[in-house]
């Protein structure tokens, strides 16, 4: 028997995940660094994307040879869209992202990602983002990167290297077993006017390890 717990029933409860209530504070970086289940909403509006963040072109490799696992860009000719005006259930269609990498991914120890991205007319400080990654509930692996100051109008390219952490058995067997059941929250801070840490985005991804047929 598995000594990974990730059946038992939640130990945390977000009451404002749905942002239903008038008032809403978004989670500080320390409060998501301390949550032990996926969110079962975003933590923060569209509209708190202030800073005309946009995320260009996603490319998944694998580290140590270099092989593209995954890459999709933003089509150059699409017009600008309105974030804020798209309505809270149709949300996922732009803030979450599945992918099936196929049962082999799990056997590679270190993944490289590679984010292109631009900017708006306002500079950002020490941009940042906290993903955590969990099978149901429970925790496989927290990441925190820093990209730090991107100059106004820019685009820019993100490296992050994520060390893949050493699963038991029991859990790679469920998490092949149970596609969609492995999910990650990506929280996005910069440091706003009065320099303070402000969550300006989150994102959800879904993945499924298929087995080959």
């Amino acid at each position: 028997m598995a000594q990974y717990d990730y059946d038992a029933p939640p130990t945390q409860e977000f009451d404002n995940m749905g942002l239903q209530e008038e008032v809403f504070y978004p989670p500080t970086a320390e409060e998501v660094l301390n949550y032990t289940q996926p969110t079962n909403g975003y933590m923060c509006p569209l509209a708190a994307n202030r800073f005309g963040i946009e995320f260009d072109c996603f490319k998944v490799r694998n580290y140590d040879t270099a092989e593209v696992l995954f890459e999709v860009a933003k089509d150059p000719d699409q017009p600008p869209m309105d974030l804020t005006q798209i309505p809270p259930h149709l949300e996922d269609q732009v803030r979450c992202i599945q992918y099936d990498f196929g049962a082999q991914f799990l056997e590679i120890p270190t993944i490289g990602t590679e984010l292109t991205f631009s900017v708006g007319p306002t500079p950002l400080q020490s941009f940042r983002m906290i993903e955590r990654h969990y099978f149901r509930d429970f925790l496989i692996k927290s990441f925190d990167f820093t990209f730090g100051f991107c100059i106004p109008n820019s685009t820019n390219t993100w490296e992050a290297i994520y060390d893949v952490p050493e699963m038991p058995p029991e859990l790679l067997e469920d998490m092949i077993a149970f596609p969609w059941e492995t999910q990650s929250d990506s929280f996005y801070f910069v440091i706003n006017e009065d320099g303070l840490e402000e969550m300006v985005m989150h994102n959800k991804a879904k993945y499924a390890y298929s087995p080959p047929e």
